[in-house]
């Protein structure tokens, strides 16, 4: 199904059913909905909510001026579209950036929240990080080419992307972590090198009503790479609040 939100149109699907409390999957950037199947499929009795965020996965791939800002008013409008007055939100990476936002300005609509990796905080950077940055304006000024550096998913989108990317990894979002006031589960990946580990303890720290729990031996991808010891963090978590 599709939602037309300021004219893109945004993919969007239930799973396991419909309900009007669905637990809303947030994925991260790069990649779609479809990565959180292995969880909608392991609780067939809960239904869940799943969006394409743009220009990933079935959306429009074709986007302009966006910001985190307007992930999180897209995800609102369209809640509304669907007369959605509360969920309970799971989300990885990119996606915790939305939902930090959704349950500090829209708490009537997160009753729950379990974060996966999830982006926001200000990252610790080195003289190395620095240099990078000095030579890729260098490069730049003098019209050399810059296609090399930058990560993966910086080369691989359009300019305008690259500015929505730019805006969106630039923005800190401490304060609003700092007035999430609803149940959190936090799940980190003990050798998360995307949020290191660092950020987990720090978000632990500033959510008053969160539990932190690392999983041995995973990355940045956990839910994927380990996805038992996952499922069972889920499975406990919705008992008690979903």
């Amino acid at each position: 199904m599709f939602y037309n939100y300021g004219g893109v149109k945004v993919y969007y699907s239930f799973k396991n059913g419909r309900s009007k409390n669905p637990i809303l999957l947030l994925h991260g950037w790069g990649v779609d909905s479809e990565i959180f199947k292995g969880i909608w499929q392991s609780f067939p009795d809960r239904v869940f909510l799943c969006i394409d965020f743009p220009p990933f996965g079935k959306s429009q791939k074709t986007i302009e001026n966006f910001t985190i800002y307007t992930y999180v008013a897209m995800v609102m409008s369209l809640c509304e579209h669907l007369g959605i007055e509360q969920c309970d939100i799971l989300a990885h990476s990119f996606g915790g950036r939305i939902a930090s936002i959704l349950a500090s300005v829209k708490c009537s609509l997160v009753h729950s929240c379990i974060l996966i990796g999830s982006a926001g905080l200000k990252p610790r950077r080195n003289l190395k990080y620095y240099y990078k940055i000095y030579k890729y304006k260098l490069l730049k000024k003098l019209g050399k080419s810059t296609l090399n550096l930058g990560s993966k998913d910086y080369q691989m989108l359009d300019e305008g992307m690259k500015k929505t990317f730019n805006s969106i990894v630039n923005e800190d979002l401490l304060a609003y972590y700092k007035n999430v006031r609803c149940p959190c589960l936090l799940i980190w990946g003990e050798k998360d090198d995307q949020t290191p580990p660092y950020m987990a303890n720090k978000l632990k720290k500033i959510l008053p009503n969160s539990k932190l729990v690392f999983i041995k031996d995973a990355g940045h991808f956990c839910f994927l790479t380990n996805p038992l010891s996952v499922n069972k963090l889920l499975g406990k978590f919705w008992e008690e609040y979903a």
